[in-house]
């Protein structure tokens, strides 16, 4: 019998004309975010209009790419093979520092270039402080990644 065979790789984020600047910043190592031209407050995901002010058009800024784990998940199998492979990891919800209503999702790595299981699931706590790092996912996407910070 021949052994299953394993997915080609991750899946992919859809990058379309309203995201491109976010995975262009994550390429060149920073985290950009949309910001609402008229209340200053920040957009995620990024959209062609600001939900708060519906005729003003988001601005890209640079953003810290510091915050903290608002919550987190271990996936365990069954999962797509891809995933299925790294299991169990850790997917981190992370509210920005600038503005905490605004989460976005990866996973915490020791370190840059970490694989996604190098922390241990039992030692990650709601509210440790993190930042961001950049990890090509496949192709040219770059896609953020977590790593613990000090505060």
């Amino acid at each position: 019998m021949a052994a299953p065979e394993s997915a080609p790789g991750p899946l992919l984020p859809p990058i379309d004309a309203d995201s491109a600047p976010f995975f262009e910043g994550c390429r060149q190592g920073e985290l950009r975010m949309q910001q609402c031209s008229a209340t200053g407050r920040l957009i995620f995901p990024p959209r062609p209009m600001s939900p708060f002010a519906p005729h003003a058009a988001p601005r890209w800024t640079r953003v810290s790419g510091r915050g903290t784990v608002w919550s987190f998940i271990v996936p365990h199998p069954p999962l797509l093979p891809w995933y299925s492979e790294r299991a169990p990891y850790n997917v981190v919800l992370v509210a920005l520092d600038e503005d905490p209503t605004v989460r976005l999702a990866g996973n915490l790595v020791v370190a840059p270039g970490a694989a996604l299981d190098s922390i241990d699931p039992a030692t990650i706590r709601i509210g440790e402080p993190v930042r961001a790092i950049f990890e090509p996912l496949a192709g040219d996407v770059v896609v953020p990644r977590w790593v613990r910070a000090a505060r």
